[in-house]
């Protein structure tokens, strides 16, 4: 069999994401009521049979570290691991300073397993992907990089990472950062590719390029910052139409569905997909699963004339005489008698009291919002509480920042 290393990049801080990204990591944050950003990465890895992984951590990873530790057990008996590797200073006396030195100080994975080539996956996207397919197209091009490509509306395409290819539409000419005019497609010009921020590459071209990186002082050691256009220079990389890949029972419609939760309005947004009545991300995919650990609790209730619709409750979960509309609610939380929430995400162990009101707003764990709270309905009084307040219009309270009543 082919020998496949996938490392995960998983060390970004997610500032847009505060507070949120206040006391974890951005691919630690909680998405979908069971779920933890990371999940989706290293669902895609392990569902395509890959099953050495690296996990690079470095900004506030404790949590992170903690869920991959208990969740991603993979036998020992075959070798197989999922693994946190935190920054350890391998290479001098620096933390990773980019993406590309995150592997350039993890280059002992990459001996210790010698592969053919390497899955290199961002942490914090939400998507199903088959990795193995992306390899295969890989292998057939020759290319020293493939870089995973999503097709956006041109006109929408100056908020990524473009991807400019030549007349054969896979070799990649040019990697355009943000760009004023982005490059059309050759089969499709109202259409752009965008950086998905996954790539493969054949090992031996990766670690040629990060020692070559690594010595050249005016890098930024990030991978699609300066690796990527290194080896576009060298006409070394190809792009993968992320249309081409086929997930076993996906659709039509969500087939190519790829998500950067990256602001805190995206996050909210996608919440709100997932509990709409025909979502364009389908959770319910038994057959492409997304793995995580699932709490020892019992399963959610709803008591006392409860109206819930559109909505996601998790386990442990108790609705009382409250009314929850189009929202997502995770563990062990409490909705109490007279409460409403609309359009909103809860995290693990929030309790809501009394005739309070929750309108579009995100509210992290362990948060108690008191009898006749409002939160999210007058956006003036939420920031003089000191809440944060999206451009969205989305109001979002931190790990149990404190209400008062």
């Amino acid at each position: 069999m082919t020998r496949v290393l996938g490392i995960v990049l998983a060390g970004g801080e997610g500032k847009r994401l505060l507070p949120l990204t206040e006391d974890r990591a951005k691919p630690a944050v909680p998405f979908g009521g069971s779920y933890r950003l990371i999940d989706f990465a290293l669902s895609n890895l392990a569902n395509a049979a890959y099953l050495n992984i690296a996990v690079l951590t470095q900004y506030k990873s404790h949590s992170l570290d903690r869920h991959i530790s208990q969740t991603w057990r993979l036998s020992s008996l075959l070798g197989n691991y999922v693994a946190p590797v935190p920054a350890q200073q391998r290479r001098g006396p620096n933390w990773y300073l980019g993406s590309a030195d995150a592997i350039y100080q993890s280059m002992n994975l990459i001996n210790d397993e010698r592969p053919e080539y390497i899955v290199v996956f961002g942490a914090d996207h939400v998507y199903r992907m088959d990795a193995s397919q992306m390899v295969d197209a890989h292998i057939e091009t020759g290319a020293g990089v493939t870089v995973a490509g999503i097709r956006v509306p041109r006109k929408d395409a100056w908020q990524f990472g473009v991807i400019k290819t030549s007349a054969d539409g896979v070799t990649i000419d040019d990697f355009l950062e943000k760009p004023a005019q982005p490059p059309g497609l050759v089969d499709s010009p109202e259409e752009s590719f965008a950086s998905m921020g996954n790539y493969v590459f054949t090992a031996d071209v990766l670690v040629d390029a990060l020692e070559r990186d690594a010595a050249n002082p005016r890098s930024r050691k990030d991978m699609g910052g300066d690796i990527i256009p290194m080896l576009v220079e060298e006409q070394k990389a190809c792009v993968y139409d992320f249309k081409r890949n086929v997930v076993p029972g996906s659709t039509d419609r969500d087939r190519d569905y790829w998500r950067d939760v990256g602001t805190l309005d995206s996050y909210h947004e996608a919440h709100l997909d997932l509990v709409s009545t025909l979502p364009i991300f389908n959770l319910y995919n038994t057959e492409w699963p997304i793995f995580t650990s699932h709490p020892q609790l019992p399963g959610a209730k709803f008591v006392s004339g409860a109206s819930v619709r559109d909505s996601i409750v998790c386990a442990g979960s108790i609705v009382s005489g409250a009314s929850v509309d189009s929202s997502v609610i995770g563990t062990h939380a409490m909705v109490s008698d007279g409460a409403a929430v609309q359009r909103s995400v809860l995290l693990d162990n929030v309790t809501i009291g009394r005739g309070a009101v929750i309108r579009n707003a995100i509210i992290d764990k362990n948060v108690v919002v008191p009898d006749g709270a409002l939160i999210g309905v007058d956006h003036a009084e939420d920031r003089r509480r000191g809440f944060t307040v999206s451009d969205g219009g989305v109001t979002v309270l931190g790990k149990g920042q404190a209400v008062l009543p």
